[in-house]
């Protein structure tokens, strides 16, 4: 991306005569000038860090700094490029790892001889020497539109690359190149539109990353996102398309959480970004993410993976571009008919940047300090998640899930508050439950998706109207303990009638046995939509024939040294992912067992 601005702009640097007046942090002035325009892209002193213009008045123009600003005199040079702040778009953005502006982190590393970003250094964002085997799927007398593929190429071993006509730009093909390895750069297509313009398509493209791409047609969130993880599949689904909000205090399991569902979700691609957290717990996703297989492939989980890590100490006004970045990363990829499942993590330190540059610039804060538009920027974002038809005629869809950090654990803070707003499904992690090592540590009580009846039809074409039942009885039960739990509390659980203990020892099957989700054991870290059921049935089954036996007196207690209530708790381990068939089993036991308890009556 740099290398292209450089060449638009070269004989700017020598022309203009703007410079810097004052510098506050990420935050830059320029005095007197009337050569910028808002949200333009500006090269800013001697090292030309990347900047981008957030408020124009008569006297001053501000620019925020996406680069470390240590170092930055007043009166060095500021230059205008008469362009939005864009990333680069084309093959090799999989399997690589950008900081919050595209810069390619890995590249750098090997320029700087460090794990520290030097200032000076500038790298294109996506490798301009690396060779792709492209096919064209276009000839000579074709007329193309916005949005329509001409060429294509293997971009990892999992995912093909679609080379789209950019927004904007539609004529008649008057020459392609023949089927062999390009660059990046290399002409590929030339088309002539009516005004006889031509356009020089290349196997990239640029887009501004705070402008939407657009779609042909916004498609209804009617077809779930399949996690294999119980408790969000069952009781708390989310579309595909749709938006969810991870909030969670420190050591809830935020980051867990969304490593489980970036491995096993069904999303083609996955776009991660480490918005503001510490560089060791970055790292530590790097590493993690790289040594990871697909489940699905067989292949490393990075051959479909794109990495986006801008630490606590990278600079602030980066962290909030990151945000941007992915998502227009993502919109590419849905608009080449790909599913995508972004993972912000998190979005608190995100709005915490937002604070910050606000602080700055002396701006009027609302409450916590944090900036009067929050509420409007965070729509912004998670607006940009759509389950849509692209302009070239394929269906994709992004899916945004956003983790919250409220300092000490209180959803009642704004970032929360307003995140709930405008997502429609809520997975609150509970400090509590990670404690005790209940993972995931969603708590059931206040957690909530807002998706059923979006997604209950294809649950019940897909999975039998008993799918939705279940969850319905599932979720009865374990409120209803929760009602009871209050009492337990207050004068202990042997004053319970053994009707309302049933609810108990059942709800703690449900608990352990089927929210409870082990990630790291074989057949437990993935549950598919069909075992779920099973499992929802059995113990709803459990629960029916106890019902009838403690109706005819038979003691709670007695029912429970039968070992059935445990060995449900223990069905997920036990009954192998392939096996069904295992459960019919499970039931004719517990028909047998509690037909000599009837007996005995």
């Amino acid at each position: 991306m740099l290398y292209i601005i450089f060449a638009l702009i070269g004989d700017v640097f020598v022309e203009n005569s703007d410079a810097i007046y004052g510098i506050n942090g990420p935050i830059v002035t320029v005095r007197n000038s009337k050569e910028f325009s808002m949200m333009e892209l500006v090269l800013v002193g001697n090292s030309q860090l990347i900047g981008e213009v957030i408020a124009i008045t008569e006297e001053f123009t501000t620019i925020q700094v996406y680069e470390d600003t240590t170092g930055l005199r007043p009166k060095e040079p500021v230059i205008g490029t008469q362009r939005p702040m864009s990333v680069k778009l084309g093959p090799g953005i999989i399997n690589n790892i950008f900081d919050g502006i595209q810069r390619p982190l890995l590249d750098i590393e090997k320029q700087s001889g460090g794990a520290f970003i030097d200032s000076d250094i500038k790298v294109s964002s996506l490798n301009e020497e690396r060779v792709f085997e492209v096919t064209t799927v276009v000839s000579v007398g074709n007329k193309l539109l916005p949005g329509q593929v001409y060429a294509t190429c293997p971009e990892t071993e999992v995912i093909s690359h679609r080379c789209m006509v950019p927004p904007g730009i539609s004529g008649e093909v008057i020459s392609v190149v023949e089927d062999g390895p390009y660059r990046i750069n290399d002409t590929i297509v030339v088309l002539k539109d009516d005004n006889h313009s031509t356009y020089e398509l290349t196997l990239c493209q640029e887009w501004p990353i705070r402008t939407p791409r657009p779609v042909a047609k916004r498609l209804p969130c009617s077809i779930p996102l399949v996690t294999g993880q119980r408790i969000f599949d069952t009781l708390f689904p989310i579309a595909k398309g749709g938006a969810a909000a991870v909030p969670g205090g420190f050591g809830a399991g935020k980051t867990m959480t969304q490593h489980q569902l970036a491995k096993w979700c069904d999303a083609d691609i996955i776009v991660y970004v480490g918005c503001g957290e510490r560089g060791n717990e970055m790292s530590q996703v790097l590493s993690e993410f790289s040594e990871l297989i697909d489940p699905k492939s067989n292949r490393p989980m990075t051959d479909r993976t794109v990495l986006i890590a801008n630490t606590s100490n990278m600079p602030v006004a980066a962290r909030e571009a990151s945000i941007y970045t992915g998502i227009t990363l993502a919109e590419y990829y849905r608009d080449m008919g790909y599913h995508v499942a972004m993972m912000a993590d998190s979005t608190s330190r995100w709005a915490e940047a937002l604070r910050e540059i606000s602080g700055r610039l002396e701006e009027m804060p609302a409450e916590e300090g944090f900036p009067a538009y929050l509420p409007s920027r965070l729509s912004e974002f998670y607006e940009r998640a759509s389950r849509a038809k692209s302009l070239s005629g394929a269906e994709g869809s992004i899916t945004i899930i956003g983790a919250v950090s409220p300092q000490g654990a209180d959803f009642s803070e704004p970032v929360t508050q307003n995140t709930k707003r405008f997502t429609r499904c809520f997975w609150a992690l509970d400090k509590t439950l990670a404690y005790v090592r209940h993972y995931p540590a969603v708590n059931w009580m206040t957690s909530y998706s807002e998706y059923f009846s979006d997604l209950d039809p294809w649950f019940t074409k897909n999975c039998g109207y008993e799918f939705i039942d279940y969850r319905k009885k599932i979720s009865a039960i374990l409120h209803e303990e929760d009602k009871l739990m209050e009492i337990v509390k207050l004068v202990g659980s042997d004053v319970l009638p053994d009707d309302q203990k049933l609810v108990i020892e059942i709800a703690k099957v449900i608990r352990v046995g089927f929210l409870q989700q082990n990630a790291f054991h074989a057949e437990d870290t993935y549950v598919p939509l069909d075992k779920q059921k099973q499992m929802m049935r059995i113990i709803l089954y459990l629960n029916q024939k106890a019902k009838h036996l403690v109706s005819s007196s038979v003691p709670i207690s007695k029912l429970v040294k039968l070992g059935v209530f445990e060995k449900l708790t223990k069905m997920k381990y036990d009954i192998p992912n392939n096996k069904p068939e295992i459960f019919d089993d499970y039931i004719k036991e517990i028909d047998e067992k509690f037909e000599t308890i009837f007996k005995e009556i």
